[in-house]
């Protein structure tokens, strides 16, 4: 199912719970409500959801799903929306582990997708700020020279990350990549 076309008010259908309205969207799943089992989150790529689709809509009539689907491709090129960036495979499903020194305590588990959006989301921030000091006025040329080196600075710090990312062009890149 296209996790892009699913919003708030989605009707949906699950063989466990039985049907159920999306109430909630989050990174990697969708809080729903279904009328017997109250809400439930559930699973972005589940592919046991079927989305119910009314009977009674005619090709002529706009539904919620089409002006969700335009609003999101509004926001893709118009603002500073993360990009959809894919995640190497052979990390899906995989969790990242954070062991404390001190065995006493518990480790931290975070879901390797959380952990990816979040570095995709601080890349695209570096850009937008990029482009601020880039389209800032009263900043000097010089000025915005230096500040420049040390969000390029920032990228070579970030190329750890690399590893993460399916495809090269998403990589970051810092100064000795940026010469090659």
């Amino acid at each position: 199912m296209d996790q892009l076309n699913l919003g708030i008010g989605t009707r949906l259908q699950h063989p466990q719970y039985g049907p159920g309205v999306i109430v909630g969207v989050r990174l990697a799943t969708y809080l729903i409500s279904f009328i017997s089992d109250g809400i439930k989150e559930i699973d972005k790529n589940d592919d046991r959801l079927e989305e119910i689709i009314p009977e009674n809509v005619t090709v002529e009539l706009e539904t919620t799903s089409d002006v969700e689907r335009s609003l999101a491709k509004i926001l893709r090129l118009w603002s500073d929306v993360t990009e959809v960036v894919p995640l190497g495979d052979r990390w899906k499903g995989g969790t990242m582990l954070l062991q404390p020194a001190d065995k006493s305590q518990k480790p931290k588990e975070i879901p390797i997708e959380i952990f990816f959006h979040k570095i995709v989301m601080l890349r695209d921030r570096l850009r937008v700020m990029e482009q601020q000091i880039n389209a800032h006025r009263n900043l000097s040329d010089e000025e915005k020279v230096n500040l420049q080196q040390y969000i390029t600075r920032i990228y070579g710090t970030l190329t750890t990350f690399n590893v993460l990312f399916k495809n090269k062009e998403n990589w970051f890149v810092g100064e000795k990549g940026s010469n090659e």
